[in-house]
């Protein structure tokens, strides 16, 4: 997810901390949580395969109805940082609602950004805060004990989690420019992609993927790369070239570090697929082919794609219901040609990050969903009659569980020691989540789970 007044304008341009812990071994030898255990143990299947442009799973066609959970392994620590208590009984609301599929954050960085989550799980270049990877390992056991697999990314395009331009930051050593500050956010773009070109931020870069990859699980004591928990490895959260002005000229470098990521990884974990957490068109500055292009490479395994309306003006960010209609369908043209393109790629697509605002733009709670309902109702059919026609469309995540996650802060604003939703700390809390409390919109999901569920064999 992408801040939401740089969304706005790129949309008009393309239709028109706690002290830092020590450096520690990234195999951990935690005790298992006095409550860990104690969740009913379900058989739990294989590896996710990919086979032409459809998953399977023990040699049967795998499609999913998912969540984004960023903040997963977050819940999951313990030292007051999580709540593993409401971390499981959310693992159970899900997985009672068909969600069997959880994208989630597996590196964050410490930086100065204003809008970053706090803390951490890289504290400096190299050295990583043992608790949150703790809380991975955590999520993890407790998702496999439910049968759901864990989609893992591990970087960030944008400034809520540190990401890329704290990667370029350390490389050369020069100040960040926080855009939450400057409002340059095509200056902060063009920084952040530099990352891509950059030796010492690519060197930090596998280091931290080295450090989540091959980590053996402290609770469990299955090394990731043996967990069939885990999904997918992904390179980043929304990864793209650049700004809409200035991107064009990072494509070399943003084309070659995927095939070079990709092909790590897949070094590092042969049983586990590789995906880039890209946006889609929109993400590759508005353009279609340029998209495909960077995933034509064997390395990566299927393709991914966002949808955010309202962000892009297709849908009002502060009246959803206002052209609700006209950004459906403008919505849902956008999903058949990127079904349509990894279809010609002859590689699955997953719609891994889509949501509206509240009725009337509120971040409370206790508003209204009418217009929420009725757009994922649609998006959800347009899948399902895609899935049913054999096209290349796996599965979907909304964004974002919410959970339990509330603030009483009245700017709506994450403060560090708040609890968590779905919502980063770049936007207000309520913004997209869905709530424990949000039952019409969760029977909404659970239906289409259901229904995505009736198809497999």
């Amino acid at each position: 997810m992408r801040p939401l007044h740089l969304l706005l304008s790129f949309a008009l341009l393309l239709l028109g901390c706690a002290p830092p812990p020590a450096k520690v071994d990234t195999a951990s030898k935690a005790t298992p949580d006095a409550d860990a255990s104690q969740a009913e143990t379900r058989p739990q299947s294989g590896f996710v395969k990919v086979e032409g442009t459809r998953f399977t799973i023990d040699g049967k066609p795998y499609r999913f109805a998912g969540a984004n959970f960023w903040y997963g392994a977050y819940l999951g620590a313990a030292d007051g940082i999580g709540d593993r208590a409401r971390l499981r009984d959310e693992l159970d609301q899900l997985k009672a609602a068909g969600i069997d599929n959880l994208r989630v954050l597996a590196m964050s960085e410490a930086s100065g950004f204003k809008r970053a989550v706090r803390p951490a799980m890289m504290t400096a270049p190299g050295e990583y805060d043992e608790r949150l990877l703790q809380g991975l390992d955590y999520l993890l056991v407790e998702m496999g004990k439910r049968d759901m697999k864990a989609v893992l990314y591990l970087n960030n395009f944008w400034q809520w989690s540190g990401g890329m331009s704290q990667y370029v930051a350390w490389a050369t050593g020069e100040p960040l420019s926080d855009p939450d500050d400057s409002g340059d956010w095509n200056g902060f773009m063009q920084h952040s992609a530099r990352f891509y070109a950059l030796p010492k931020a690519q060197a930090v870069y596998r280091d931290a993927i080295r450090a989540v990859i091959g980590r053996t699980n402290g609770i469990s004591g299955i090394a990731y790369v043996d967990d069939p928990t885990v999904m997918s490895w992904q390179l980043a959260n929304e990864p793209r070239p650049g700004s809409q002005d200035g991107g064009r000229a990072n494509i070399a470098a943003y084309d070659r570090w995927i095939d070079e990521t990709a092909a790590y990884i897949r070094g590092l974990a042969p049983r586990q697929l590789v995906s880039t957490g890209s946006e889609g068109a929109m993400g590759s500055i508005g353009d279609l082919d340029l998209f495909l292009q960077a995933h034509k490479t064997p390395n990566v395994d299927y393709l991914t794609f966002h949808l955010w309306p309202s962000n892009w003006s297709w849908i009002d960010h502060k009246d959803p219901a206002a052209r609700l209609e006209s950004g459906l369908k403008t919505s849902l043209e956008y999903i058949d040609r990127h079904i349509d393109a990894a279809g010609k790629l002859g590689k699955p697509i997953v719609l891994s990050e889509f949501g509206l605002n509240r009725d009337g733009g509120s971040f409370d709670p206790t508003s209204g969903t009418v217009a929420r309902d009725k757009f994922y109702r649609a998006i959800y059919a347009r899948l399902l009659q895609r899935m049913q026609a054999g096209d290349a469309i796996a599965g979907s995540n909304f964004w974002a569980w919410g959970g339990r996650g509330r603030t009483t802060n009245p700017d709506f604003m994450w403060k560090a020691g708040d609890p968590f939703t779905g919502d980063p700390p770049q936007e207000a809390q309520g913004l997209f989540s869905l709530f424990d409390s949000d039952a019409s919109t969760l029977q909404v999901v659970s239906d289409h789970a259901a229904a995505v569920q009736a198809l497999q064999p």
